[in-house]
C-alpha cells in the first residue's frame, strides 16, 4: 500500500468532526444494546443463530466493503478501466450464489461453528488443525492491514498521526465486539453499509457531473487510453496485450472460478454471517440477498476511479507523487462540501472498521472453538469459553494493532495479501469441493490437498513468475495462474492420496457429502417461505441473470 500524497489534506471543520463523533457514539451504543442478548458462547460467536436473513445479508456484503474494496477497486478502475467489473460480475456473484444454494445446507445443517470445523467432520484432525492455524494467523494479519490502511488514509486526509488512528479505531472495534459479540459486529456492519453508500453515492454523482456525464467520461478516457479501456473484454484475447495482463481464459478460470469460489465459499469472515442466521432458509438466502447490492456496488467504486483518471491525468504516472490509491481521496478533496465531506470520511472509516471487525470476529471464533476448546483446554463449561472468547478478542485486536505497525515497514503489503488468497483460499476450496462431491475422498486426502495446493501456488508465484521462468505480464495475471495451478495440484494430490488411504466410514458422511442428509438439515419451512423473495433458488438465479444483463453495455 503506497502512502497517500501529502497534498490530500481535507478542509474539514467542526460539522465534519461532529458527524464523525456521532458515528462512533452510535457504534458503541449498538455494542451495549447487543450485550443483553449474549448469554452463551453460541450467542457470542454466532449470535445464537437467531438473526433474520436481511440483516445477515447486508452484513455479508458490508464485511467485504473494506480497504481493498473502496480504495483498491477505485484504483483498479483508474488503472485498468471498465475491466474492474470482472471482480464483481464474474469474480463474486456466481460464487455467492453457489455458496447459498449448494454449500450453506452443508455448513448450516452440520451445525458447525466455523469453516475449519467442517473439515474436521469431513476429513480428520490434521486437516482441521492446519486450516485453523492458517486461518487464525491470516485473520490477524488482514485485520492489521485494514488498520494500517486506515491510518495512512486518516493521516493524509485529517492530519492525525498514524498511531492515533490505529489505536482509536482498534479501541472501538475491540469495545463493540467484546461487549456484544458477533451480533454487535453484524448490526454495526449493517449501519456501516448504509454509511458507506452515503459516502460513495454523492461522490459518484458529483464526479460524473464534473466530467460531462457518462458520455463525457467515455469520450475523454477513450481518447486518452484507447477503446479497450471502456470495455470489459476488449484486448483480452489470448496473446493480445492489455494493461490487466490477463486473457479471457485466465479471467474466467483463474478469477471467475478458482479465486472467486475459493474466497467466497471458504472465507469464514463471510460465511460466519450466514451461519448466524435463524434457520437454514435464512442462511441460504444470506449470500443471495448480498449478491444484489454487490451487483451495483461496482458502479460507486469504479466510476470515481474513472473520474479521477480524467480529472487528474498524472495519477499513477511515472514521476508523480499521486498513486492510483489516491483516486477516492482526490475526489473527496475536489468535489465534496463540508458536512457531506464528514459523511464521506465517516464512510471510509466505516469501511476499514467493517473489514477489521469481520476478521477479528472470525478469528475469535476459530481460535476459541477450533484450537483452544479442541486441542488445549477441553470439556470446560460454556461460561468458560464465553469468557475466553472475550479475552481472545482483546488479544486479537492487540495483535492486529501490532501487525498494523509491522505492516508500515512493507510498502507492498496490500498487494502481497491479495496474492495470499491464491495461496490459501484456493487450496481450501478444492479440498471442500472434492470432499463434498466425492464420497471416496479419504480422511488423509484433506490435509495433503491443502499442503499440495498451497505449495504449488507459492512455487508458481515466487519461482516460475518472479524468477522469470515463464513470462506473465503482471502480478494480477500471476495471481490468476497461481490460483489455477494450486487448484489443479490440490485436486490431483487428493485423488492420489485417496487411492492409497482409507476412506471415511460412510455412516459418518451423512450431511457432509452431496446427496446425503443429516437430521440437522431437515426443518419445517418458515412461515411465508412460499413468497418469491423467500425462495433461495429464485433469488440466486435472479442475481446471476441481472449480473449478466449488466454486461451488455460493456461487451462491445
Amino acid at each position: 500500500m503506497h502512502y497517500l500524497a501529502d497534498g490530500l489534506r481535507l478542509p474539514t471543520n467542526g460539522l465534519d468532526y461532529a458527524i464523525l463523533a456521532i458515528y462512533f457514539a452510535v457504534v458503541l451504543g449498538i455494542g451495549f444494546a447487543a450485550r443483553r442478548s449474549v448469554r452463551t458462547s453460541l450467542d457470542f460467536f454466532l449470535s445464537g443463530r437467531s438473526l433474520p436473513a436481511w440483516v445477515t445479508g447486508l452484513a455479508f456484503v458490508a464485511a467485504n466493503l473494506g480497504a481493498t474494496e473502496i480504495l483498491g477497486m477505485a484504483a483498479t478502475g483508474a488503472q485498468y478501466g471498465v475491466a474492474v467489473v470482472h471482480w464483481y460480475w464474474i469474480g463474486a456473484i456466481p460464487a455467492m450464489v453457489f455458496l447459498g444454494l449448494v454449500m450453506m445446507p452443508f455448513y448450516y445443517g452440520s451445525k458447525v461453528r466455523s469453516v475449519p470445523e467442517f473439515l474436521l467432520q469431513r476429513f480428520d484432525k490434521s486437516a482441521h488443525l492446519l486450516s485453523s492455524v492458517l486461518f487464525a494467523f491470516a485473520s490477524i494479519l488482514i485485520a492489521g492491514v485494514n488498520l494500517y490502511a486506515l491510518s495512512i488514509v486518516v493521516e493524509a486526509l485529517l492530519g492525525w498521526p498514524q498511531w492515533v488512528s490505529i489505536v482509536v479505531a482498534g479501541f472501538f472495534v475491540l469495545a463493540y465486539i467484546t461487549i456484544g459479540g458477533l451480533s454487535s459486529a453484524i448490526y454495526n456492519e449493517v449501519l456501516q453499509f448504509f454509511v458507506i453508500l452515503a459516502a460513495l453515492i454523492p461522490l459518484t454523482i458529483l464526479g460524473l457531473k464534473r466530467v460531462g456525464g457518462w458520455d463525457g467520461l467515455t469520450g475523454s478516457l477513450t481518447q486518452r487510453h484507447g477503446g479497450d479501456f471502456m470495455t470489459a473484454w476488449g484486448g483480452t484475447g489470448i496473446g493480445d496485450p492489455n494493461p490487466l495482463g490477463a486473457n479471457w481464459l485466465t479471467i474466467v478460470l483463474g478469477l471467475g472460478f478458482v479465486l472467486s469460489f475459493g474466497y467466497w465459499t471458504t472465507n469464514f469472515a463471510e460465511v460466519q454471517r450466514a451461519l448466524s442466521a435463524k434457520n437454514l432458509s435464512a442462511a441460504k438466502r444470506t449470500p443471495l440477498i448480498a449478491a444484489f447490492p454487490k451487483i451495483f456496488i461496482v458502479f460507486i467504486v469504479m466510476i470515481p476511479g474513472l473520474v479521477a483518471a480524467v480529472l487528474v491525468p498524472k495519477i499513477g504516472t511515472a514521476g508523480s507523487d499521486l498513486t492510483y490509491n489516491d483516486a477516492i481521496p482526490l475526489l473527496m478533496q475536489e468535489l465534496l462540501p463540508n458536512g457531506v465531506l464528514g459523511i464521506a470520511v465517516t464512510g471510509l472509516l466505516a469501511a476499514f472498521m467493517a473489514g477489521m471487525a469481520a476478521n477479528v470476529s472470525s478469528f475469535n471464533t476459530v481460535f476459541t472453538a477450533d484450537i483452544w476448546a479442541k486441542y488445549v483446554v477441553k470439556g470446560r463449561e460454556d461460561t468458560y469459553y464465553l469468557r475466553f472468547g472475550r479475552l481472545i478478542t482483546a488479544i486479537g485486536v492487540m495483535a492486529s494493532i501490532g501487525t498494523a505497525f509491522l505492516a508500515a515497514s512493507f510498502s507492498n503489503i496490500m498487494g502481497y495479501l491479495q496474492t495470499l488468497f491464491s495461496f490459501f483460499n484456493v487450496p481450501m476450496f478444492v479440498v471442500f469441493i472434492i470432499g463434498m462431491f466425492w464420497k471416496r475422498a479419504s480422511m488423509k486426502s484433506g490435509v495433503w490437498g491443502l499442503v499440495a495446493g498451497t505449495s504449488a501456488a507459492m512455487v508458481n508465484y515466487f519461482v516460475i513468475y518472479k524468477q522469470g521462468v515463464i513470462d506473465i505480464p503482471s502480478d494480477q495475471g500471476a495471481n490468476f495462474v497461481s490460483a489455477i495451478v494450486g487448484f489443479v495440484a490440490g485436486a490431483v494430490v487428493m485423488v492420489l492420496v485417496t487411492l492409497f488411504t482409507a476412506p471415511k466410514p460412510e455412516a459418518e458422511l451423512a450431511g457432509l457429502v452431496y446427496g446425503t442428509k443429516s437430521p440437522g438439515m431437515e426443518e419445517l419451512p418458515e412461515e411465508g417461505d412460499r413468497v418469491w423473495y423467500r425462495k433461495p433458488a429464485l433469488l440466486g438465479w435472479g442475481a446471476i441473470v441481472l449480473a449478466a444483463a449488466c454486461y451488455v453495455p460493456y461487451s462491445f
